[in-house]
């Protein structure tokens, strides 16, 4: 079993591939997983496309930020106020941001933070490009923020933290630097039932938010454990992942008791407040 250090590597890595495509080619070469093509040609950017939702249509919306890796649209939940500060984890490109600030207006604060290097210099060359200086990309670890106590009035984040290991220190670090009263608003990849264990514990499943899942309840728990008020789904979405994926994993007679059992793998946009 990978330590908590590989496992990330393993993701700066992939990830930093991505950070040097554009989205059609992610696309094809699946989501830059690296060399993820099975024996007929098809790839893992099936696994992406399929939790990948549309972001065309919300105000903001900068199609050289989308590298479509995301599962869900928490911004259009995240009930983002003019003059807010918001904090986006895993920011990539900018998407999230950029449809952020759209909604803090020009006196809000956006912060982005990626441990991706790549990611951070393409998300800040985005931003230089449409002139946006009340947005910034910070370098640093999810599980440890290089930001000060009680700064933001939003967390949003878009398929990050199923990527993360230890996702306890994550949503400590989100109490910490939320104000009080402040709320998050995240989309992420969780399980319902038992995963495979062929598919938990392949590497390039892992990369693309699938593998690194935990159960709905678990997840949940996770964070009213951590002194979180008024937890709550937002929006809920089955992944189906098609066969020919599943193939390069388990047997014939394995996939139609997957395909046949209560077990699902869900796309989750959850609330969560902070108290005063």
């Amino acid at each position: 079993m990978d330590t908590h250090e590989q496992l990330k590597e393993m993701v700066r890595q992939k990830y930093s591939q991505i950070a040097l495509q554009d989205k059609s080619t992610n696309q094809t070469s699946c989501c830059g997983c690296g060399s993820c093509s099975d024996t007929t040609g098809n790839s893992f950017h099936e696994v992406c496309s399929s939790m990948n939702e549309d972001y065309a249509e919300l105000k903001g919306y900068i199609p050289d930020a989308d590298l479509g890796l995301g599962c869900g649209l928490p911004t259009q939940f995240a009930q983002i106020k003019k003059g807010n500060t918001v904090i986006d984890l895993g920011s990539g490109a900018g998407n999230d941001c950029f449809i952020a600030r759209a909604e803090v207006g020009p006196e809000g604060r956006i912060i982005g933070i990626d441990f991706t290097p790549e990611m951070i210099e393409k998300a800040r060359k985005n931003a230089e490009k449409l002139g946006f200086n009340n947005v910034e990309f910070i370098l640093g670890d999810i599980e440890k923020m290089p930001l000060s106590d009680s700064i933001a009035d939003v967390v949003i984040s878009n398929c990050v933290l199923n990527l993360v290991p230890n996702k306890k220190a994550v949503f400590q670090e989100i109490y910490r630097v939320l104000k009080p009263g402040g709320h998050f608003s995240i989309s992420d990849i969780v399980l319902q039932g038992t995963l495979p264990e062929p598919i938990r514990h392949a590497a390039e499943m892992y990369a693309g938010c699938i593998s690194g899942a935990i159960q709905q309840n678990d997840y949940l728990a996770l964070i009213q454990a951590t002194g979180f008020l008024q937890v709550k789904v937002q929006k809920e979405r089955p992944i189906v992942i098609p066969e020919n994926i599943l193939r390069q994993y388990l047997s014939t007679d394995q996939i139609t008791a997957f395909y046949n059992s209560s077990n699902r793998i869900v796309s989750i946009t959850v609330y969560a407040e902070k108290p005063y």
